[in-house]
């Protein structure tokens, strides 16, 4: 009796763990989903704020913001300070999306439209999956590879078509902002299976205190400060919706569903920032935007299933 139950249970318990597996999935993919959708708002949030502040003082105090934030949390949470080994990952994170990033894209929103670089950096995914390869040794399928190209090919050509064919001084910081982006993802991402994704951005952002306070020290008084309901509801957006809480579901879906998985969800993005550039900015929503989101969604379903 005792061998027929234990053989009995073994096919529940192997089912239930089955079922935790797929549930702490999906809740990870959920989780991804959030940060893109609070990235999502990043571009439209730094307009409305590059309307009261000039653009080094706006990176600054945001990442600042953000820092009294995390820091708060940090010490109410009592957590203690990483290990030595994780402080080198925890710089590449602040240089590529506490500092290098925002700066890089806020720089290029002045003479380009949110709804242009949310295309040009529709090719984050792509440059994520890539470091991922490099950096964590990730080896995705060949479908998925296919999948992912062929998302990054349909918004280069969305973004050639919008151009005219030119590239411009703002697709350059824009391209400088996929790589040292994709880097601090590829970090973050890695990090989190070894420390809370909330504590990784947390400590990210209170690293790079002794570059932002002097940067802010110094900016504001040479960039002229008009504070309206805009302008701040920008700053606020882009200091705790992005650069904390949107990063902290981020880099936990990343630690669960994988980097890459993570990644190609971000395809929506650029077509989620082109919704809101359209709502909040009154910007015009180009003709090939429609065809553009129904190539990329496709992508993003073939690389979710898509096995590594």
């Amino acid at each position: 009796m005792r061998a027929q139950s234990s053989a009995t249970a073994s096919p529940r318990i192997a089912v239930g763990a089955a079922s935790a597996e797929t549930g702490g999935a999906a809740f990870g993919t959920v989780q991804a989903a959030l940060g893109v959708v609070a990235f999502s708002l990043t571009f439209p949030a730094t307009a409305w704020g590059l309307e009261g502040f000039g653009p080094w003082s706006l990176i600054a105090v945001r990442s600042i913001l953000a820092a009294v934030v995390a820091g708060g949390c940090l010490l109410v949470m009592r957590v203690a300070p990483p290990e030595r080994r994780h402080w080198l990952g925890l710089a590449v994170v602040g240089a590529g999306v506490v500092l290098g990033f925002p700066l890089l894209t806020t720089l290029a929103l002045q003479t380009s439209t949110t709804a242009h670089a949310a295309v040009v950096v529709g090719l984050l995914p792509l440059t994520t999956a890539l470091l991922s390869a490099l950096r964590v040794g990730t080896r995705p399928s060949r479908t998925f590879w296919i999948a992912a190209l062929a998302g990054a090919a349909a918004v280069i050509a969305f973004t050639v078509q919008q151009s005219g064919g030119a590239l411009t001084s703002a697709d350059a910081y824009l391209f400088a902002a996929l790589l040292v982006c994709a880097a601090g993802y590829t970090e973050g991402g890695r990090l989190a299976r070894q420390m809370p994704g909330w504590q990784v951005i947390g400590w990210a952002l209170v690293l790079c205190l002794p570059l932002t306070v002097p940067m802010a020290a110094v900016a504001l008084p040479f960039e002229p400060v008009h504070l309206t309901a805009h302008s701040v509801t920008g700053l606020l957006w882009v200091a705790i919706g992005s650069q904390f809480l949107g990063l902290v579901v981020w880099y936990r879906g990343m630690a669960s569903i994988g980097i890459p998985k993570a990644s190609q969800l971000q395809l929506a993005q650029p077509l989620l920032t082109l919704v809101w550039s359209v709502l909040l900015l009154g910007e015009h929503l180009p003709v090939a935007a429609p065809l553009t989101a129904a190539a990329v969604l496709v992508c993003i379903a073939v690389t979710q299933r898509a096995r590594g």
